[in-house]
């Protein structure tokens, strides 16, 4: 393998192709550079991202290259967050674990893939470390390779490994992972963390998402034993669990012993933790994503957060109104995976109002929201004021037990909307 800079890597973009840039905390950001150092030359650039954390909103995003990159999100990220938001690019809707298929089958064809990889091991091969998501489908599927040899990235067993062989270009870098600092939970979010942490068993198999509410159930599990994990995002939050054996894996029925994860994001102590580590594989997101694989684990609790929630149960978890915020992401994956797990439970949390005090259960969903989790499948909702399984209740019943767990300033208000909406049926249970 001939190693090369990146301008001369650069070159290897021609007019029209397909790109993929890897996401995580790993996008290859000197190669990037690059590229949009060519953008006055090149021409219809489709550029797909995906779940990312960036340093920066990209350097593709630029006015003069509104016609250049055009960017197709599958995870709007902060990259390119206000790019879309302005309509220079878009998103595709699609669940996070489907992605790859659309790779695969050519939906989305892919000519190039840029990646950001380990060094090489004593075989040659490098891995692409805290991303194998998309990364590990999009290599497959891409005509030309082009990887960032990173001393920072970490080699991380399972599906994101290639050999150098088999890259069309590599450049050396010297570029620190973005580190993602651990949001330390609020009250309200330790309270939710400790509704949710009651309701898990020992020998749970955990998915668990990110953010201060997932820290505060973390946080409350130190005295659960023998649990496990198989989850799309692993964060700091479970290095204590893991380092304290409380995540032993020891009960899981798909790969027993292994912590399982499609990608990760956190500190240097997380990247330091994973590299060459053999108990845990970084696998294509089409498969730790699948629900028929989850729910062959028994017990799995899926955890994860959201924006805001209607009355009948109806979740929005990747928009503001009409603006798109993020992606559907794993939630639907796993809140599926775990109603089909013996003994699986379903989280969807949340506080109760936004920083500024506005009410986030409301009596239909804000104009333009997106529904990521349907009210057929929404199990447990939880807020500072206590946790209720919409599981086998009318639309009457759950609206009982949301006005229950929303901020008490606003009961009265969405009682009101409910008896409007619901009629008879609602009155006769409040």
């Amino acid at each position: 393998m001939k190693y090369m800079s990146a301008a001369e890597a650069a070159r290897l973009i021609e007019n029209g192709d397909h790109i993929y840039i890897q996401g995580s905390t790993s996008i290859p950001e000197v190669l990037v550079d690059a590229i949009a150092d060519r953008g006055h030359e090149l021409r219809d650039i489709t550029v797909y991202s995906a779940f990312a954390v960036g340093r920066r909103p990209s350097p593709i995003c630029r006015p003069e290259f509104k016609d250049v990159f055009f960017v197709d999100s599958f995870f709007v990220s902060n990259s390119f967050r206000e790019w879309i938001a302005q309509g220079y690019g878009t998103m595709t809707p699609r669940f996070l674990g489907e992605v790859p298929a659309l790779f695969r089958d050519g939906t989305c064809r892919v000519d190039v893939a840029l990646i950001n990889c380990s060094l090489p091991n004593e075989r040659g091969e490098v891995s692409f470390g805290v991303s194998a998501d998309l990364a590990t489908s999009a290599v497959e599927c891409a005509d030309r390779v082009i990887a960032q040899i990173n001393p920072h990235v970490p080699f991380t067993p399972g599906d994101a490994v290639i050999h150098m062989s088999q890259l069309s270009a590599a450049v050396e870098v010297d570029d620190p992972l973005v580190e993602v600092p651990t949001a330390m939970p609020t009250e309200q979010e330790i309270r939710i963390g400790n509704y949710i942490a009651e309701l898990i068993p020992d020998e749970a198999t955990l998915q668990i998402g990110v953010g201060g509410i997932p820290n505060a159930v973390i946080r409350a599990l130190e005295n659960h034993k023998n649990l496990g994990l198989h989850t799309e995002a692993m964060t700091d939050g479970v290095l204590p669990l893991l380092e304290k054996g409380i995540i032993d894996n020891s009960r899981k029925a798909v790969l027993p012993g292994k912590s399982v994860a499609s990608l990760a994001l956190g500190s240097k102590a997380l990247y330091k933790f994973l590299d060459h580590n053999e108990d845990v594989l970084f696998k294509d997101v089409a498969w730790t994503n699948d629900p028929f694989t989850i729910a062959r684990n028994p017990k799995v609790m899926s955890i994860n957060s959201c924006l805001e929630i209607d009355l009948t149960g109806q979740v929005c978890a990747d928009s503001i109104g009409k603006k798109i915020f993020s992606g559907v992401g794993g939630q639907h994956d796993f809140v599926y995976g775990s109603s089909r797990s013996e003994g699986g439970l379903s989280f969807l949390a949340m506080l109760a109002t936004t920083a500024k005090g506005v009410n986030k259960i409301k009596p239909v969903l804000t104009e333009g929201a997106g529904v990521v989790t349907t009210r057929f499948q929404t199990n447990y909702v939880v807020t500072e004021y206590g946790a209720v399984n919409l599981r086998g209740k009318n639309l009457a019943e759950r609206a009982k037990l949301m006005i229950s767990i929303a901020a008490p300033q606003f009961r009265e208000e969405l009682e009101r909307e409910a008896r409007e909406r619901f009629g008879h049926s609602f009155s006769r249970i409040y």
